[in-house]
């Protein structure tokens, strides 16, 4: 009985990691012909990123976020479901992003996207916050780098129009 509880434990951090990945090498597949065929053609600002620094942040911010979420399945918090289904809307969002912003070419639905993603990262620390501290402050990370990438969004947009 005991190493069923443990299983579950260990699945609890498992499972929301390997989604994060997942839905993150999934997004990466649809936006490749736009990595290489139109976003190095945008005007960014200076404050882009170099290419190398994404897949290293996405990976970091992508094992915090699962193991955020393995904190909060692993709690027995009554609020528990609630907060997950932010966790689940936050990456849905985020998968959704890369889409509107790459696949689509689309800067204006790829803000709003990113905003309304904002909003679900901040909404999630907030009330994971109350379980357990730790799994909030493992989603710091994950909003730097998108308040960062609304900026580039922001100006992407800006800079270069809808029209493009």
């Amino acid at each position: 009985m005991e190493n069923r509880k443990q299983m579950k434990k260990g699945w609890n951090y498992v499972g929301p990691i390997l989604l994060c990945f997942l839905a993150g090498g999934l997004a990466s597949l649809f936006q490749n012909s736009a990595i290489d065929y139109w976003y190095p053609f945008l005007d960014k600002p200076s404050l882009t990123p170099p290419n190398w620094a994404f897949p290293v942040a996405w990976s970091i911010i992508y094992l915090c976020m699962g193991i955020s979420a393995g904190i909060i399945l692993s709690s027995h918090a009554a609020e528990r479901p609630s907060v997950m289904r932010l966790w689940y809307a936050q990456l849905c969002s985020n998968f959704l992003w890369s889409i509107l912003f790459f696949t689509l070419r689309n800067p204006l639905l790829g803000l709003l996207d990113i905003l309304l993603l904002d909003l679900l990262v901040i909404a999630y620390i907030l009330r994971c916050a109350r379980i357990r501290k730790a799994a909030a402050w493992l989603f710091a990370p994950y909003l730097c780098w998108i308040l960062l990438a609304t900026y580039l969004n922001a100006w992407i947009l800006i800079a270069n129009g809808t029209g493009f």
